[in-house]
């Protein structure tokens, strides 16, 4: 699949542009804060429902202005269709101008996988990244994932405002059970997809590393979660009920799961050098985009934000050979020449797309 072009009305830097793109590889190259990553953003608006940068969607309207507007016209295998998303004073999504009622129904029809300089934090950083990296892969797929995760969520935040309730206003704790039993069948759903896709990774990941480092290193990952069937999940909320009472939250439960890289045996955030986790990033993200294509039968669009400026000419190289028969969006802050590629070439400068031509290594 690939995007063919996308308009931007108000949309951060940008004033009015429409940008048609190439099936194969685009640059857009230009110093910092002209608007490049924003093209990357709208993108996976389009895909997603939301931004990847911010939870306040207002700031995603240009200053001085009410409203944004962004409309994506793309083509899969076997048909064409638009995406538009309009913000003012509330959010409107359309898919081939039908009104969509609920956020999980754009999913599926723009896939995309993205990779960022933050991504090195799905090594680095806590749980809460790697789950990140997990729901965006999972939900493009199982569109459904998305609803149920925000049912749990829901749930999670009302079981905690009553815990707080009961610890300063002595409400009967009896009534956790409600929220307990919920948490317990959403949880159980969530884990399932959860371990399914974890499942898939792992199929996919290690052949993929050991040819990326050329057979010096083999990657393994481990799923951690402690709700793995219903009835020990409500048995650990209720041995847990008097801590999270104290505490005021939800002490254990699918919102904690965790997944653990090892490289050669070691824990890849612990014992990996810098070099070792930015090629376990790119591992996990090209595992990611062979997943959705043995799903789907189509690649997802690439977009790699400021990212390639990150690997070294041997993962850069690495990189490339693994994405041919894909639709990929750069942006950097200087041109790089991507080696026996054809590739068209955009200049970004002030939320303008100023010039665009075709180069040939």
């Amino acid at each position: 699949m690939w995007i063919k072009k996308i308009k931007l009305k108000n949309f951060r830097n940008y004033k009015e542009e429409e940008i048609e793109f190439g099936k194969n590889i685009n640059v857009f190259y230009g110093e910092n804060a002209q608007g490049k990553t924003n093209i990357i953003e709208a993108i996976f608006i389009c895909s997603m429902g939301k931004s990847f940068r911010t939870n306040k969607e207002k700031e995603m309207i240009k200053i001085n202005e009410n409203n944004f507007l962004i409309e994506a016209e793309y083509e899969k295998k076997d048909r064409e269709g638009k995406i538009k998303i309009q913000l003012s004073d509330k959010k409107l999504i359309f898919v081939n101008d039908i009104k969509i009622k609920k956020l999980s129904e754009i999913l599926g029809n723009i896939n995309i996988v993205i990779f960022t300089p933050d991504d090195i934090e799905i090594i680095k950083g806590g749980p809460q990244n790697r789950r990140k990296f997990l729901d965006i892969m999972i939900s493009q797929l199982r569109p459904n994932y998305m609803h149920i995760l925000s049912l749990y969520i829901k749930t999670i935040n009302q079981r905690n405002n009553y815990l707080k309730q009961i610890k300063e206003e002595n409400k009967d704790e009896k009534l956790l059970e409600i929220w307990d039993e919920k948490l317990a069948e959403y949880g159980i759903k969530i884990y399932e997809y959860r371990k399914e896709f974890i499942e898939k990774l792992i199929n996919k990941i290690e052949k993929i590393h050991t040819n990326i480092t050329k057979g010096k290193e083999i990657l393994k990952i481990e799923y951690i979660s402690n709700c793995k069937n219903k009835k020990e999940y409500l048995e650990l909320l209720k041995e847990r009920r008097k801590l999270d009472i104290i505490k005021g939250y939800t002490t254990k439960g699918i919102h904690r799961d965790d997944f653990i890289l090892y490289i050669n045996g070691k824990e890849a955030n612990i014992y990996g050098s810098q070099g070792q986790q930015r090629t376990t990033v790119l591992s996990l993200k090209l595992a990611e985009l062979n997943i959705i294509y043995d799903e789907t039968g189509e690649y997802p669009i690439l977009l790699l934000d400021d990212f390639m400026s990150e690997l070294d000419k041997n993962r850069r190289q690495n990189l490339i050979e693994h994405i041919k028969e894909t639709q990929v969006i750069i942006t950097c802050t200087d041109k790089i020449a991507l080696e026996n590629l054809n590739y068209l070439e955009y200049n970004v400068k002030e939320g303008k797309i100023i010039n665009k031509r075709k180069e040939q290594n």
